[in-house]
């Protein structure tokens, strides 16, 4: 299992931007997955998930009306369209795979990537 985020940067209080997130050694479209974000000195907080067919989509109120969350099964890819972005959104961010029958709940998010980093600032 693989996933490997691109898409962070540099933008300005207000802006824009596009994380993507490419999955490859499962099968990605039967997977739930999600965004999480980790701020520097703060731990994980989860933003966004969605489900196997991209039909149902959650949002953390921190960022609902704000995030889009979408993904390409066909492309094994999964999005996070940032819009309106402030400074508190500056973390890392990272998409994760949702074990559909984890042993615990701490097993539920069974694979991460490394994460992208997104700073906004002025």
């Amino acid at each position: 299992v693989q996933l490997v985020e691109s898409g962070g940067g540099m933008v300005q209080p207000g802006g824009s931007l596009r994380l993507s997130c490419v999955a490859s050694g499962f099968t990605f479209s039967s997977y739930d997955m999600n965004w999480f974000r980790q701020a520097p000195g703060k731990g994980p907080e989860w933003v966004s998930g969605i489900n196997p067919g991209g039909d149902s989509t959650y949002y953390a109120d921190s960022v609902r009306g704000r995030f889009i969350i979408s993904r390409d099964n066909a492309k094994n890819t999964l999005y996070l369209q940032m819009n309106s972005l402030k400074p508190e959104d500056t973390a890392l961010y990272y998409c994760a795979r949702e074990d559909p029958h984890p042993p615990t709940e701490s097993d539920r998010f069974d694979y991460r990537g490394q994460g992208t980093e997104v700073t906004v600032s002025s």
